[in-house]
């Protein structure tokens, strides 16, 4: 867990400054600036344009890396040209169909919210621009330069909206001009990746069917369900918002669902790291050291997350005071979204063991079924409960997904990530959570969330520390906390 814990913490720093840069978009200006139901629509474009995005680049970021370094020469100009070629196969159909019920799709997307039509095309740019720059990414990766594509990923987007909505502030853009800087915000991301990456490798078309090309379809109509069904457990709500209330929800949902997203970072940072480890483990059959590293990163994920869990949880109501108040509607959202993702990081490397074992397809056909799930459950929440209902279904499904992720692997391995540690940091969090919830300082709202933040990292980080609940993080405190102060002194 060496290389895990150093690595990860380099890619947690770099993550949440794209996190941070979003933060100040979500919760600031945009709330600031912005109409509720014109901020709604940018959250249903985008939200809707990442639901088409799989099928538009049909898997080829995840076949791009997973079989260039089984061919060289012509066969790998061969390969390569087919992946770039293989999305328009399928994007150019899809446009057409698009151009061709056009209409009907319109009416059916703006049924409830008239102020969508005009805007419906810009979805299809959007995911196609998502697309390519996903291939791009991929295809720098495969140069094994991924920094660039990370910076892209994380940040690029983010502050080209920010200086979007800055020029919006000072009245400088109106609301069209602004979806359409928003659109092009995300082509030129995907040309400058795509810039970068053949900078880094230029393609030499060769068209020719690759080798394994049954093999490579099959893989990629693989990917695509994968795809779809993670984006779709985590995007699907805000779509059906739009179809079945007002779009001024989807704002509300928006900010709950960012303020939430927060607690999954430490797994998005540490998953880079896992995900080889773990491949490794498995391909040398290295099963107790795969055992370890499944509790270990299940107990670090869990302690991290669990202190974000906590400072959000217990802050959320005087966040909402600093926020429009209009913005409370989203309370109870954050509330059961973070503990949706709380779960989620408990799997520690699980995604891992299950994305490189035989056992994936099981997991898919699992996921899918999840998906359905979903979509009856917001179907049948949302028009009564508006908002609470999209996170009460979301809720369902992913802990849902969680479990079923842990059975399987309980039942193909005989492995699971819990430990004894990881009851004491449970009932920590539960103490913790409780207490600090319903306990509100009479101040202004900033200062309220600081002081309350510093008494809650304090507790909680000095709790984990002196009952050891976490033998890695007590280590990093050790080595790194202690060694600075003894320097300093």
């Amino acid at each position: 867990m060496g290389i895990v814990a150093s690595q990860s913490v380099k890619n947690l720093i770099t993550t949440y400054l794209g996190f941070g840069i979003g933060a100040i978009n979500t919760l600031v200006l945009y709330v600031k600036y912005f109409e509720d139901e014109y901020y709604g629509l940018v959250g249903f474009l985008l939200s809707t344009a990442t639901l088409v995005m799989p099928f538009a680049s049909v898997g080829v970021q995840n076949t791009l890396i997973k079989f260039y370094s089984k061919y060289s020469g012509r066969q790998q100009d061969v390969f390569l040209s087919f992946m770039l070629i293989l999305p328009l196969l399928v994007i150019l159909p899809l446009l057409f169909a698009f151009s061709l019920f056009y209409e009907t799709i319109s009416d059916f997307l703006a049924s409830e919210n008239e102020i969508v039509r005009p805007y419906v095309y810009l979805i299809a740019i959007i995911a196609i621009a998502m697309a390519y720059f996903e291939i791009g990414y991929a295809w720098a990766k495969t140069q094994l330069q991924s920094v660039f594509g990370t910076v892209m990923n994380e940040v690029f987007h983010r502050f080209g909206v920010m200086v979007l909505l800055i020029l919006f502030a000072v009245d400088l853009l109106t609301i069209p001009q602004f979806l359409y800087g928003v659109t092009l915000v995300y082509l030129l991301r995907m040309i400058i990746m795509l810039s970068y990456a053949f900078h880094l490798r230029m393609p030499r078309f060769k068209i020719a069917i690759p080798e394994e090309f049954t093999v490579i379809l099959k893989y990629a109509v693989l990917i695509i369900l994968a795809g779809s069904v993670a984006v779709m457990i985590l995007d699907i709500d805000m779509f059906m918002l739009n179809i079945l209330i007002p779009i001024e929800n989807v704002a509300y949902y928006a900010v709950a669902i960012y303020i939430a997203a927060v607690i999954a970072v430490p797994a998005r940072a540490m998953h880079q790291i896992l995900y080889p480890l773990t491949a490794t483990y498995l391909n040398d059959r290295r099963f107790l050291e795969l055992k370890d590293l499944y509790k270990k990163s299940s107990l670090t994920l869990f302690v991290i997350s669990g202190l974000i869990f906590l400072l959000i949880i217990c802050n959320i109501k005087s966040l909402y005071l600093v926020l429009d108040p209009s913005y409370s509607k989203g309370l109870y959202v954050v509330l059961l979204i973070s503990l949706a993702k709380l779960a989620d990081n408990i799997l520690g490397n699980n995604n891992a063991i299950l994305y490189n074992s035989d056992y994936y397809r099981l997991v898919l056909v699992l996921g899918i079924i999840l998906v359905v799930v979903a979509v009856i459950l917001n179907l049948i929440f949302i028009p009564t409960l508006g908002v609470n209902g999209a996170a009460i279904a979301t809720f369902i499904a992913s802990v849902g997904y969680v479990i079923a992720k842990i059975v399987v692997v309980y039942s193909k391995f005989k492995m699971q990530p819990f430990t004894r540690e990881s009851l004491g940091v449970g009932i920590l969090l539960l103490v913790l959570g409780c207490g600090f919830y319903f306990w509100d300082f009479s101040i202004n709202p900033i200062l309220a969330i600081a002081l309350k933040s510093t008494l809650l990292a304090l507790i909680y980080g000095a709790a984990i520390y002196l009952f050891k609940m976490s033998p890695e993080v007590t280590g990093w405190v050790d080595r790194v906390v202690f060694k600075r102060k003894s320097r300093s002194e």
